[in-house]
Order: C-alpha cells, then structure tokens, then sequence
C-alpha cells in the first residue's frame, strides 16, 4: 500500500503534468526549490500544512480539491 506521501507525489506530478508545467515552474508558483517538488514527486518528503496550501495555490486548487482522490 502506498504511503500518504507517496500519493501526494503521485497526485501533484499528475496534476503538474496535466497543467503543462515543469517541475521549475512549479517551483517557482509555489515559492519552493525545484529539488523540494522533485522530492515531493518522488514520496521523499513529508510536506507541511503550508507547503500544501503553496502546492493547491500554484496548481489554482483548492486543498480539498488536491487531495481529491485520495
């Protein structure tokens, strides 16, 4: 079974592409490092409540709605 972190990664890499954007450009919306979101993508970081309110704000997702399937 896949961690919660694991299927935040999956879900924001999912999202990301979707949209278009790059991991840098992500980065850079969301006001974090390139390497944090590649780490984030790969379940390597366990994000705190503001680094997911960065990651819905620059995806233009509400928290809820980033979390949708899990």
């Amino acid at each position: 079974m896949e961690s919660l972190q694991q299927r935040l990664g999956i879900r924001v890499k999912q999202l990301r592409t979707e949209m278009g954007l790059s991991q840098e450009r992500l980065a850079e919306l969301a006001n974090l490092d390139r390497t944090y979101i590649a780490d984030i993508e790969a379940g390597k970081r366990n994000v705190s409540i503001t680094v997911v309110e960065k990651l819905a704000e620059a995806l233009s997702l509400s928290i809820s709605e980033l979390f949708h399937e899990f």
